[in-house]
């Protein structure tokens, strides 16, 4: 196993639901209070990171040029026990791109290449849309 291949991370928590997540450039309040992120904000926050992550590769490769992005990522759990995503849908919207062209197709590719796009849609009903402005 190389270097990459191997992450960690600590969770630290009190005896009740707050804690920190340490990672290696920050900390991260884990909490239901003002000011921290629930488990499943952070599933969705690590998809978005993954998904754009993957996109900004592709896009350079492609030499393709923008202003910036910004995702909302909706998701719903399901009732029965385990509750796993039921569905999730990302709506990307890419702005000033220097063409149009392949800016789509490049997110697809990012769907397709993410791991953690691809873990969630093993319970998970997946779908996005991309918006150029």
């Amino acid at each position: 196993m190389t270097k990459m291949d191997k992450k960690e991370v600590t969770l630290k928590f009190t005896n009740e639901f707050e804690g920190d997540l340490v990672v290696p450039n920050a900390v991260v309040k884990i909490g239901s209070e003002a000011g921290t992120v629930a488990p499943y904000d952070m599933l969705l926050g690590a998809l978005g990171s993954c998904l754009y992550s993957t996109f900004l590769d592709i896009m350079k490769k492609k030499r393709i040029e923008f202003e910036r992005l910004e995702m909302v990522i909706t998701g719903e759990k399901r009732t029965e026990v385990p509750t796993t995503l039921k569905w999730v849908n990302v709506e990307a919207m890419v702005y000033g791109p220097e063409k149009e062209n392949g800016v789509s197709e490049s997110f697809r590719l990012a769907t397709e290449y993410c791991s953690i796009y691809r873990t969630i849609a093993h319970v998970a009903d997946m779908s996005f849309e991309v918006r150029i402005l």
